[in-house]
């Protein structure tokens, strides 16, 4: 991109009243975002959608400054700028309708041919979601995802740490400008990041991370991967805003599930309850239902979690089931020589673990 161009898209980009779907329909109309600025008024009044309020700043000066000001940062800082027609933007995220037009980039981050997923959560992550959080990425590492989270406290740091851990790379979406870190008690953990991955924003270096800004942000965290995975949330909460943006784009939604009752699982539970997200209660259900499986990594991750978390009469039931196939709830009762009660709670103990899969027609299959 031009220097004209790119302080042209960045002018348009400043805007109040044009937003991202408003922005790309007026570059659309005109060619480029410099062009925009060169035809008459009355010209851009009659692509639909495009009234004068949204026109009203247009032609302003100030945004002018304000942009060429962005930009001699931009410059001074060595931040690369993305924007949503190029080869190197987030292909996910063109998929986007409100997607923005320009995204900012430091770090190290590589996305072409990745698998990518997104994790969110409460910020008030407890002792059952960190552990989660540990098993999922060490179960996980061997098909090498990019891991995409918020940079903030709570979930989103606790995944980002053990994606460096183990070597995966890992994106910061923050809601503020590349000339600071919200929040500051995370800026030690951001060279890791751009080690291993780096940080993606919209926002320019005038922006603060006010709660809009955050609001804004969960829409490129939603949009930039292939599915969003949410441990851990309170009723209410920012992840599952996230939950509900991917959910728009289309993409799978997962969720841990907790115990009825417990604060920071009613997001999770609800989410799963609606049908507005898959249960997720290990990374070879990500595996499966991402269709990111072959024969060998799959059971890379299956056989850290498989045999020795199984009682005897679970053991018994996951044999049969590998030996036999695809079985009806009464076929393995009767075949194992167990009353229907227990056969049915060893299984929901066994989907719980991740060693069996229920499929349509109440049947059930070994992992």
């Amino acid at each position: 991109m031009t220097t004209t161009e790119l302080i042209a898209t960045l002018r348009l980009q400043s805007i109040p009243n044009i937003g991202s779907v408003t922005a790309k329909k007026l570059i659309a109309h005109c060619g480029s975002s410099s062009a925009i600025f060169e035809v008459n008024k009355e010209y851009l009044l009659k692509i639909d959608g495009i009234g004068s309020l949204k026109l009203k700043n247009l032609y302003d000066i100030v945004y002018l400054e304000a942009a060429q000001a962005e930009y001699d940062y931009i410059k001074k800082n060595d931040i690369e700028v993305l924007y949503f027609k190029d080869t190197h933007y987030p292909d996910y995220l063109k998929h986007a309708i409100d997607a923005p037009i320009l995204l900012f980039k430091r770090g190290n981050i590589d996305l072409k041919g990745r698998k990518i997923i997104s994790v969110v959560g409460t910020r008030k992550i407890t002792s059952y979601g960190t552990g989660f959080c540990e098993k999922f990425i060490s179960d996980i590492a061997p098909l090498n995802p990019v891991i995409v989270s918020g940079f903030a406290y709570g979930v989103d740091i606790c995944i980002q740490k053990e994606a460096i851990k183990h070597g995966l790379q890992t994106i910061g979406c923050l809601a503020h400008g590349l000339n600071q870190m919200y929040p500051k008690a995370h800026n030690k953990y951001s060279s890791d990041v751009e080690k291993n991955g780096g940080f993606l924003t919209e926002f320019w270096s005038t922006s603060t991370p006010e709660r809009e800004n955050f609001l804004k942000r969960n829409r490129i965290i939603a949009g930039i991967s292939e599915a969003t995975i949410v441990i851990e949330s309170a009723e209410k909460g920012g992840s599952l805003v996230t939950a509900d943006i991917a959910n728009s784009y289309n993409r799978d939604v997962f969720a841990v599930p907790g115990r009825a009752g417990d604060k920071y699982s009613i997001g999770c539970n609800n989410l799963i309850k609606q049908q507005k997200a898959h249960m997720l209660t290990s990374a070879a259900d990500l595996v499966y239902l991402l269709d990111w499986e072959t024969e060998q990594k799959e059971q890379q991750i299956i056989q850290k979690q498989l045999f020795v978390e199984l009682n005897d009469i679970e053991q018994q039931i996951h044999t049969y089931l590998q030996a036999q196939g695809k079985q009806l709830l009464d076929t393995i009762a009767i075949s194992c020589k167990l009353p229907i009660y227990k056969t049915s709670s060893s299984l929901l103990n066994m989907e719980m673990k991740g060693a069996i899969r229920p499929l349509p027609g109440k049947l059930f299959e070994a992992i």
